[in-house]
C-alpha cells in the first residue's frame, strides 16, 4: 500500500527545497496570543500540501467558527491535501471546541493523539518509541485512520538492581548492533554498578520503519524536512 509522506518545513525551507520524494507540510500556523485569529497563516502553498495547526500557543480568545472559516479559506486557496492539528496540550476546552468546528469541514483532518480519543476522525500518533515494535504500538488504534509522526530518536536506558531509568539522548556515533524489528541500532556499556542500552534511529532504520508502516495499512507519515531529506 502506498503511503503518503509529508516533509513538514518551515517558511524558508518551502522556497529552498525542490524534487523531494513526498509533499510538504506546512509548520506551523499558530493561534495569535494578541488577536482572536491565527499567525504564520501561509500565502501561497504547492497544491496538495498539508496545512499544520499546532497549540504552542493555546488558543484563548479565539472562536471556533471564526478559526474554521479562516482555514477552510487558506485550504481551499492553497489546494491543501488536509489539515493536521498537532495540539500536544491536553486538556484545554478550548482547543476541543475548536476541533470540534475544523472537523464539519469538507476535507480531511487529522487530530493529533491527545485529543482524538474524542472524536471520530483520523489520529496523529507520536514517534513509535525504540522499545515497542510498530506493529504493537498502533494495535490499540486499529479501527481508526492512523498517520505517524517520525524522528530520528535516540534514548540512553540505564539499569541499576533499583531499576531502570530511560531518558533521551543525544548521540553522536555510530552503533554496531542493530534490532531491524524495532528499527533501530544501539549498543550496550556494562560497569560495576549498571548496564547501560543505548538505542539510536538511523535515517536507514526510520526508512524500514516508513516500509513496516506502509504494509500495516498506516495512511501517511509526518517527518521534519531536516530528518528525512
Amino acid at each position: 500500500m502506498e503511503i503518503a509522506r509529508y516533509f513538514a518545513m518551515t517558511a524558508d525551507e518551502f522556497t529552498q527545497a525542490a524534487n523531494l520524494p513526498g509533499k510538504k507540510a506546512w509548520m506551523a500556523c499558530h493561534f495569535s496570543p494578541y488577536s482572536t485569529s491565527l499567525s504564520n497563516l501561509p500565502s501561497h502553498l504547492p497544491e496538495g500540501s498539508l496545512l499544520i495547526l499546532n497549540d504552542s500557543t493555546p488558543p484563548s480568545k479565539q472562536v471556533a467558527e471564526s478559526i474554521r472559516k479562516t482555514l477552510e479559506s487558506a485550504i481551499k486557496t492553497n489546494k491543501c491535501a488536509g489539515l493536521l492539528l498537532d495540539f500536544q496540550r491536553s486538556g484545554n476546552p478550548k482547543t476541543a471546541e475548536i476541533i470540534a468546528a475544523l472537523l464539519e469541514m469538507d476535507c480531511q483532518v487529522c487530530v493529533s493523539e491527545c485529543y482524538a480519543k474524542d472524536f471520530d476522525c483520523p489520529i496523529f500518533l507520536p514517534p513509535t518509541p525504540l522499545t515497542i515494535p510498530l506493529c504493537e504500538y498502533i494495535l490499540p488504534y486499529q479501527n481508526r485512520q492512523i498517520w505517524l509522526d517520525t524522528a530520528l530518536t535516540c534514548e540512553r536506558i540505564n539499569v541499576t538492581s533499583s531499576g531502570s531509568i530511560a531518558k533521551p539522548f543525544a548521540a553522536t556515533e555510530d552503533y554496531p548492533f542493530q534490532d531491524v524489528r524495532l528499527h533501530c541500532h544501539y549498543n550496550i556499556r556494562v560497569t560495576d554498578e549498571s548496564i547501560e542500552f543505548i538505542l539510536k534511529r538511523t535515517k536507514a532504520d526510520l526508512e524500514a520503519l516508513i516500509q513496516e508502516a506502509a504494509s500495516l495499512g498506516i495512511a501517511a507519515i509526518v517527518g521534519l524536512y531536516q530528518e528525512l531529506k
